[in-house]
């Protein structure tokens, strides 16, 4: 692979992971695995206001990470991929292993 086709690869890489820095938009990406939500709904169910929501929304559909359709004044958001959440719940595995491990040295300690 050329260097600038690697560049650019590595920075699309990075703004997915940048995507994924922020524990609201985790919440969110988890919430729409459920199934479409509006805004209102998103909301009312993470217990967010809504200018929070609809920043994050923003990201995420900036980052291909959720889908849009718009029926009147009503825009209801999806899940853009199904691997996103197979990525959240695989790094959410190595993370428990991780506290595991510091849990096992931590007893050891004791």
């Amino acid at each position: 692979m050329n260097k600038t086709l690697e560049a650019e690869v590595t920075q699309l890489h990075a703004e997915i992971c940048a995507g994924l820095a922020d524990p609201n938009r985790i919440l969110i990406l988890y919430a729409l695995s459920q199934g479409p939500r509006n805004v209102t709904e998103l909301c009312t169910e993470l217990e967010m206001p809504q200018p929070l929501v609809s920043r994050h929304l923003k990201v995420l559909r900036e980052r291909g990470m959720v889908t849009t359709e718009r029926r009147g004044t009503v825009v209801t958001y999806s899940l853009g991929d199904d691997r996103l959440i197979q990525a959240l719940d695989l790094l959410r595995a190595v993370m428990h292993d991780n506290l595991a491990k510091r849990a096992e040295l931590a007893q050891a300690i004791l």
